[in-house]
């Protein structure tokens, strides 16, 4: 009898997951698509940001994959006539922006269309440090090309600052037709690879890290 309860609680609490979990899938499926046809009208961008992502030296990260699929995917369909990839080597030795640019080449976009910048460290800085590039480009009409949850991080920051940046979340539905048609893309394991690399974690504070990901560490003056 008490085997026979233990089953049912954990089928009850099994279940009351999957329904949370699959609400919560339909609630951020819900937002991407607000965001997304609230911004689309101001097609074509002249650029999309699209921030980086450490890289192992082996294979693309699913995040780095994502993000990649997804702004090839709104430069091949006319929606960004440019691609600005965004990261340092933070956290690995290779230059997050330089594996990016060499993935999406690999994809078919073509490469005078796609530039990188190689200061940033955080996603705030991805965003700011980009618009600068974009800037001296003169591109005018931006957005900001990533997931869900990294646009959350950043949107506080692009308000505080008043920054002209329009959102286009990656579409996963799209993401995943892409990714079965991409799988076995390589580039050389020497691209964006930094010599006598250490770590933002050996570089930096823990406090000095956390200003960094709420932009406190950007000179707004230069």
């Amino acid at each position: 009898m008490n085997i026979l309860k233990t089953s049912a609680k954990l089928l009850i609490i099994l279940t009351t997951i999957l329904f949370f979990s699959s609400c919560f899938k339909q609630i951020y499926k819900n937002k991407q698509a607000k965001d997304y046809s609230k911004n689309i009208i101001y097609k074509p961008f002249d650029a999309i940001i699209v921030p980086g992502y450490p890289y192992n030296g082996k294979e693309w990260d699913a995040i780095i994959k994502m993000r990649v699929l997804w702004a090839s995917y709104l430069y091949k369909n006319g929606i960004a006539k440019n691609i600005i990839f965004s990261g340092s080597s933070v956290y690995s030795p290779y230059v997050e922006s330089i594996v990016m640019k060499q993935y999406a080449i690999k994809l078919g976009v073509d490469s005078t269309h796609i530039f990188t910048e190689e200061k940033a460290e955080h996603s705030t800085e991805n965003v700011y440090y980009s618009l600068k590039i974009a800037k001296t480009l003169n591109f005018k009409n931006i957005a900001l090309a990533t997931d869900n949850f990294q646009t959350r991080l950043v949107k506080p920051f692009i308000k505080k600052h008043k920054l002209n940046i329009k959102i286009l979340p990656i579409n996963i539905a799209i993401i995943d037709s892409l990714d079965k048609a991409n799988k076995s893309i390589k580039i050389a394991d020497s691209i964006g690879f930094v010599k006598d690399f250490l770590p933002i974690t050996k570089t930096q504070s823990f406090y000095y890290r956390w200003k960094g990901t709420r932009g406190k560490n950007i000179d707004f003056t230069k």
